[in-house]
């Protein structure tokens, strides 16, 4: 393996294991005081009493992947030595990503052939040209199928560029091949937000086979970004039905993160009904769900398991257990009983900690201190029960932003609270942004800057007016599956910029404090981009060394739709593992702010800033500097409303969730989680 390979894959490793203690310090899942489950029949079978599909979850999608990638790379090997053909369902998207990444190193370094494979994609847009940006058959061959020694003609594709009264008949001829070849021996899986498997919607019929659909609206907003606009989101799309998944030998789906946490329960355990199509699978004899930690969140074993079995009960674990009896009960804290406890399966726990009044007072004061109008440390003040250190004071404040809008979005009352307590506020945007970006906009500031120009006396604009034309050319003749030009993503990327300094103006920071670290991960001008490189953790680490920060702030929102957030994350995460043995970093704290997404569950929260009314307008109006982002961004998910919107409304619930379980009453709070490396 080449060294620069073998640095990024240790590095890589090392994220992973970053994630892990990320992941188990805010997911406080508790652990069964019978650890024994996983071997003994019996205990995995009460642990997972409520689980109508057999599930594994793993400690992350790393290793995850490994796990089905192993399992498909044994099917392959038995089958070649049998001398018989190996038939794989495939689905494209980013759930199976790292699976077909590792089935590509055991091509190359294992000698896993493929020659024995014949491949049936499960889903494809209709109509689409194969060759576009957004074809899932694309998407298969540039991850996967080009990197291999498949033959061609053992790849059948469900791109069709027949007309509809002709889709019955290729749709039929597919079901013939894959009965012809005794049926698909293993199908690789998603999961919808709807719940939907390959592309059947909520409400396909259980006996439905390979045909053509109509896309959910929520299927096509989502895909909307892809897109850049969901007017181009085609209608309609080919798939292969319930019953030609269910009549596959094995099944197995993938879902990584909290983003599917919701929808898996429902699969999982709910009951099995066609508005969840993926509950169907419930009938099928060799379906596994495969999930990290995130994904599994809400199942009754990890959310709530001491309804289950006994737990060891940790002061996470009871926090957790505790704010989740109030909202089941609609009590404040300090008003739970004892027979509030034994009545809700918690009686092990008063025999552990004691009476209600004391576990009560417990958990009311730990909420009670997470509580600061002070995020960066009262000065003068008895920090013993604060979430941050008085001194020194002021600090230095390193604000990580993925996107140029994300800082104001999730912790905009936060970061002018820092400002005017007088600490040196640095606010370092890590990717560009172009993306998000409409032409409209791009043809509105290219004829400002076109007609500033011509109104100059004097000045040379021949190579503008050359400029101008072409840009305004490729705009009006450009297609939804093309990369932009260079000159129109930089033209993006200045839009952005220009808003992002906006907001920091607005806010009181310092022009020289204001960083644009444009990472290169992201600069592939489509919506895939490239993998977490060196150079990219090189200039998180630099800008960290050059800051030398009391505290940082970081995005730990990772449900964005394409990833952003995850891998900017895990870029400060190395960074911060390349400068922990510096002495300046002992002073060094981190802290995780959601909002754009989704955000901290209450017993997570380690520290809550309280945000006022008059506070919560000037957030808002930082906000609607990012103008691009206003009024139909491009990248707003399953989620309608604008993010402003959104904030705003998590931000309430917080502070409405706090006055629930019985403490002060305030208009708006933003949650941090404290990382320590």
């Amino acid at each position: 393996m080449h060294r620069i390979t073998k640095v990024i894959v240790s590095r890589l490793n090392m994220i992973d294991n970053l994630d892990l203690k990320l992941d188990e310090k805010i997911s406080s899942t508790g652990k069964f005081k019978n650890e024994g489950y996983h071997d003994d029949p019996y205990l995995r079978a009460l642990i997972t009493k409520h689980e109508n599909i057999p599930t594994r979850i793993y400690k992350s999608a790393t290793e995850g992947s490994k796990a089905i990638a192993g399992e498909v790379a044994g099917i392959i090997r038995q089958k070649e030595a049998n001398r018989e053909k190996c038939v794989i369902g495939l689905v494209a998207g980013s759930a199976p990503t790292e699976v077909y990444a590792e089935l590509i190193r055991m091509h190359r370094e294992e000698g896993l052939s493929f020659k024995n494979v014949i491949i049936f994609a499960a889903v494809e847009y209709y109509p689409i040209n194969p060759g576009a940006l957004q074809s899932f058959e694309r998407s298969l061959r540039d991850k996967f199928l080009k990197h291999i020694d498949i033959p061609e003609q053992n790849i059948v594709s469900l791109n069709v560029a027949a007309g509809q009264e002709e889709v019955y008949e290729f749709c039929r001829n597919v079901e013939m091949k894959i009965e012809r070849l005794g049926g698909i021996d293993i199908q690789i899986l998603g999961i919808g937000p709807t719940g939907h498997i390959a592309l059947n919607e909520p409400g396909s019929a259980a006996n439905s086979l390979t045909r053509l659909v109509s896309l959910d609206d929520i299927t096509r907003t989502i895909a909307a970004s892809d897109f850049l606009g969901k007017d181009d989101v085609p209608r309609k799309a080919i798939t292969l039905g319930i019953k030609t998944i269910m009549q596959s030998k094995k099944v197995r789906l993938i879902a990584w993160g909290e983003g599917k946490a919701s929808i898996l329960k429902r699969a999982i355990e709910g009951d099995m009904i066609e508005d969840v199509p993926a509950s169907l699978l419930q009938k099928h004899p060799d379906t596994r769900v495969i999930m990290d930690a995130a994904a599994a969140a809400k199942l009754t074993r990890v959310e709530t398991p001491w309804l289950i079995d006994s737990v060891i009960w940790d002061d996470r674990l009871v926090r957790k257990a505790t704010v989740w009896l109030c909202q089941k009960l609609g009590k404040p804290i300090l008003k739970l009983t004892d027979r509030d406890y034994t009545d809700n399966g918690m009686g092990d726990l008063l025999t552990e900690r004691g009476t209600a009044y004391q576990i009560n007072i417990q958990v009311f004061n730990e909420l009670q201190h997470t509580i600061t109008g002070w995020p960066g440390g009262k000065p003068n003040a008895d920090d013993t029960h604060r979430p941050e250190r008085k001194l020194p004071f002021p600090k230095r404040v390193l604000i990580f932003s993925p996107h140029p809008d994300d800082d104001v979005i999730s912790m905009g009352g936060t970061m002018l609270r820092l400002v005017d307590h007088g600490h040196d506020v640095h606010m370092a945007y890590q990717v560009s942004g172009n993306l998000a970006v409409s032409d409209s906009d791009v043809l509105r500031y290219l004829d400002f800057v076109h007609d500033y120009s011509a109104m100059v006396e004097g000045e040379d604009t021949t190579t503008l007016e050359q400029e101008h034309d072409r840009i305004r050319e490729f705009i009006k003749n450009k297609k939804h599956d093309t990369i932009d030009l260079p000159q129109v993503r930089t033209i993006k990327g200045l839009i952005r910029m220009g808003e992002a300094k906006a907001a920091c103006r607005y806010a009181n920071v310092k022009d020289r404090n204001v960083h644009f670290l444009m990472m290169p991960f992201y600069e592939t001008g489509g919506v895939e981009k490239k993998p977490l490189g060196i150079e990219d953790v090189k200039i998180v680490a630099d800008i960290i060394r050059e800051v030398k920060p009391h505290q940082i702030y970081a995005a730990g929102d990772l449900s964005d739709p394409h990833g952003t957030h995850r891998v900017c994350l895990d870029a400060i995460f190395a960074a911060i593992e390349e400068l922990k043995s510096e002495a300046w970093m002992n002073d060094c704290w981190v802290w995780l702010y959601r909002g754009a997404w989704q955000e901290w569950d209450i017993h997570q929260i380690e520290m809550a800033v309280p945000i006022s009314p008059d506070e919560l307008m000037r957030k808002r109006n930082a906000i609607f500097k990012h103008q691009s982002q206003k009024d139909g961004a491009m990248f707003l998910g399953s989620d309608s409303r604008e993010f402003w919107q959104r904030s705003e409304e998590r931000n309430r619930g917080t502070a409405r969730t706090y006055n629930e379980l019985g403490m002060a009453e305030y208009e708006a709070f933003e949650a941090f989680v404290r990382y320590e490396f």
